[in-house]
């Protein structure tokens, strides 16, 4: 059974003509991209997108949908407003002018900010609407294939529908730098629905680049070889460049129709080198740029005049727009007075076209060009330099390319790349190509050839898709890490079960305040720094610790003074700088730390720390009694993680070179403690003390621990889980206090015996590890550890935010 793909781009590869109420003709578009996404192998390709026309009525709605369908199409009906504001205002004046380094409309902005809103609903509506008609003909097990800017919310919106759906994105445009997308207003919305995606394609490393420096400076993500990671879930980017048929414009040359234009134009420009440009009349393909450098080269080569032409093909687009009604008008002007300067009687050195050839004339043009000249200001890939290479078989002639078009990248071997700003080199690269030896035009013509007609169009699709299955294939592989959601119901009904609960819950990102961000470069600073208890949780929080048969533990690398101002007013116990100091909230702090802890490193690791905090603006560093930690957070996220690195070989070869201290790196961190100071290693004897001081006789039959923890401090899980598999899956810290284990390595955990626990209150009070441990008596139905946010972990069971936090814990402390 043939692989489904469902492939949704802005237009239908087909034209639409009708001829009454139920009657249309198509034309289907031929070559290029069209043929390579429909002409993959084993696949049964359906294209989705608009028809490129307005149908008002039902009757002819169903009736071009079925013509439609018998060539592999399916529509999405638009009404002319939604396709105005959606595709001429957002798509066309918004993202593309962006991504093209245009930047966003400048004349009277306040003027137009209601309208670009306007635009933008119409924007994320037609998205919607395009994700309706692909969820109407989905079947499970299709992969979906999304194209270009104009459906950047396609992919959030389909794996809202479906996460399992196996989503794609390509973008055939530039991606710009992150310095100029993050000018677009609704730059953070459309970035993460493209991360929704389980492959982005672009057709350059430069823009795959710029895509992922993007995310991880807009949304603080981290940025790995292969993609996006995003909490453990990886978006993967891939760089891979489009082909084109070459075999149709190689087949091409040889009918008799293009044999005789090919004798005709060989006859017009006979004695006359011919310079060929192809180009849409649009902003960004430098089309002005390219005629005062041929200027140029005129001026500086007099003796070339009446021995070259340039023929521009110039494709109108966009004609009612003002500013390419301009653009034409200043061409013209060029034009007209070049000519008019180095024209004859009997030549002229431009010959100038408004209008777009047919395919046959354009391979003979084509065929008989010395010289192509790509100007391009900026541009996604720019296959016309694809297309003249596959035609210039027999001639070799030699293609000179802006270094800012895609294309530079796959035929920069063989092309000469020029900078289109710089019309004095563009005229030393054409007086170059001109008079190239004829060895050299070989090897170059050869260099490009070789890559034409072994990348072609249909290799890349196939190419794309075999990485989207594979990509998804390996998301599965990772997903297996990821523990599923925590079911509360279950919990909530254990907890009204048991008779002694224990509840240990972290504090950062589990049970603090959330801080909105709107985007900007490291967030709210001085909010987010300031930890506060979310306000929802303050009810739920003392319901809870009210409870005689509760005990709540707040567990946290924090501060004790952090501590302290949040939770003073609930009767909880409070355990700070992982559990190296505790007290209940009604008593004094008191210490949890290994003796002989070693501090003599601290002085000179401050000093590390201060030097790299003042260099790296807005890092910041804590100083606690048992550890420090550096933080860059709020710095430039590549900046901050060269310091960091920087920062780490300071360390290591200075004043921890031989202490017995761990460097803990978290995802902007880091943090130096000294060995066996970690959750894990604590918690036993923060047990013990619990148990001493409340003169706890039940065992402890339910415990519900919650944290964003590091995976440092994820032994705290295993100390806990009475299913825990093995020691050598999760060794103690070296130097940590004993957890109270069994001889075969196994946490006691509750499942004590005579062997394992001593009567006699004075051993207890000696040996409260042991007690801790003990007290447990816990098995898989009334333990449940849960990881906040961190995808992969130890915990059994997932929470996403802190705000799902607050649900659990409001759920807990109404229960009955």
């Amino acid at each position: 059974m043939k692989q489904r793909i469902l492939i949704v781009s802005n237009r239908l590869p087909a034209s639409a003509k009708r001829h009454g109420e139920d009657q249309w003709s198509l034309t289907i578009s031929a070559g290029g991209l069209v043929s390579a996404l429909l002409g993959v192998k084993d696949v049964d390709a359906k294209w989705i997108g608009w028809a490129g026309l307005h149908v008002p009525d039902e009757v002819g709605k169903q009736s071009l949908s079925k013509a439609l369908a018998e060539k592999g199409c399916i529509p999405v009906f638009l009404d002319e407003d939604t396709m105005n504001l959606y595709y001429n205002g957002y798509c066309n004046s918004v993202i593309w002018p962006l991504i093209h380094y245009l930047g966003l409309p400048r004349e009277d902005r306040l003027a137009t900010t209601t309208n670009t809103e306007l635009q933008y609903d119409a924007y994320k509506r037609t998205n919607q609407m395009f994700a309706d008609v692909v969820l109407q003909h989905y079947q499970e097990g299709d992969v979906v294939w999304v194209h270009d800017f104009h459906l950047m919310l396609l992919p959030k919106y389909l794996k809202d529908h479906d996460i399992n759906m196996t989503v794609g994105w390509f973008l055939h445009s530039p991606f710009p730098s992150s310095e100029v997308y993050r000018t677009l207003p609704t730059r953070l919305e459309l970035l993460r629905s493209v991360l929704c995606s389980d492959l982005v394609g672009f057709h350059t490393y430069d823009f795959a680049r710029h895509f992922v420096s993007t995310c991880t400076r807009m949304l603080g993500l981290e940025g790995t070889p292969e993609g996006v990671e995003d909490q453990g879930r990886l978006t993967r980017v891939t760089a891979l460049p489009i082909g084109m048929d070459s075999d149709r414009f190689r087949q091409a040359l040889k009918l008799p129709e293009v044999k005789r234009q090919i004798s005709e134009l060989t006859q017009r420009f006979a004695g006359r080198k011919v310079i060929l440009g192809v180009d849409r009349l649009d902003i960004i393909k430098g089309i002005p740029q390219k005629i005062l450098a041929f200027e140029k080269f005129l001026e500086e080569n007099p003796n070339w005049n009446d021995k070259v032409v340039l023929l521009q093909i110039a494709v109108p687009t966009r004609t009612e727009v003002p500013e390419y009604q301009k653009l034409k008008s200043q061409v013209h002007e060029i034009v007209g007075r070049i000519n008019g300067r180095f024209g004859t009687l009997t030549a002229v050195p431009i010959h100038y076209l408004d209008q777009s050839v047919d395919f046959h004339a354009l391979c003979a043009l084509y065929a008989v060009s010395d010289v192509l000249l790509v100007t391009s200001l900026r541009d996604g890939m720019n296959l016309v330099s694809y297309e003249y290479v596959s035609c210039q078989g027999s001639n070799k002639g030699v293609l000179i390319l802006s270094e800012f078009a895609g294309a530079a990248q796959s035929l920069g071997a063989g092309a000469i790349l020029v900078n289109p700003w710089n019309i004095t080199e563009v005229a030393g690269s054409i007086r170059h190509a001109l008079e190239m030896a004829s060895d050299e035009r070989e090897k170059r013509h050869s260099q490009n050839y070789a890559y034409v007609t072994t990348h072609s169009a249909q290799a890349w699709a196939e190419t794309f898709v075999c990485e989207l299955t594979e990509t998804v294939t390996e998301a599965q592989k990772r997903t297996r890490k990821i523990p599923p959601s925590l079911p509360s119901q279950t919990a909530i009904q254990q907890y009204l079960r048991s008779k002694n609960r224990l509840l240990i819950l972290g504090f950062n990102s589990t049970l603090t305040e959330p801080v909105e961000s709107s985007g900007r470069r490291g967030g709210d600073q001085i909010k987010e720094m300031e930890l506060k208890l979310h306000p929802d949780l303050k009810g739920p929080l003392k319901a809870l610790c009210d409870d005689e048969h509760t005990t709540v533990i707040v567990f946290s690398g924090s501060d004790r003074s952090v501590l302290d101002d949040n939770f003073g007013d609930f009767n909880m116990w409070l355990a700070a700088e992982h559990g190296m100091f505790l007290r209940p909230t009604h008593g004094q702090w008191m210490t949890t730390m290994p003796e002989h802890l070693n501090m003599d490193w601290a002085e000179s690791v401050k000093h590390v720390f201060e030097y790299f905090t003042e260099r790296t603006p807005r890092s910041y560093f804590e100083h606690r009694e048992t550890s420090f930690v550096w933080n860059y957070k709020y710095a430039d996220v590549e900046f901050g993680r060269l310091q960091a690195r920087d920062l780490l070989q300071h360390l290591w070869t200075g004043p921890i070179s031989n202490a017995a201290v761990d460097v803990v790196q978290g995802s902007r961190s880091v943090e130096v403690r000294p060995v066996g100071v970690t959750k894990g290693a604590a918690i036993d004897r923060i047990l013990g003390e619990i148990v001493h001081s409340e003169n706890m006789v039940n065992p402890i039959d339910y415990v519900l621990c919650i944290g964003h923890f590091l995976p440092k401090d994820e032994d705290i899980y295993a100390f806990l889980d009475p299913e825990y598999p093995s020691e050598s899956q999760a060794k103690p810290e070296a130097g940590s206090a004993s957890l109270g284990r069994r001889p075969n390595g196994r946490p006691s955990n509750g499942r004590t015996n005579s062997r394992d626990s001593q009567s006699g209150a004075q051993e207890a009070q000696a040996a409260s590890s042991r007690e801790g441990s003990s007290v447990l008596d816990l098995n898989g139905e009334n333990y449940f550890s849960c990881t906040v946010g961190r995808k992969q972990s130890n915990a059994r069971f997932l929470l996403n935010s802190s705000e799902e936090v607050v649900s659990v814990l409001k759920e807990l402390a109404t229960a009955k």
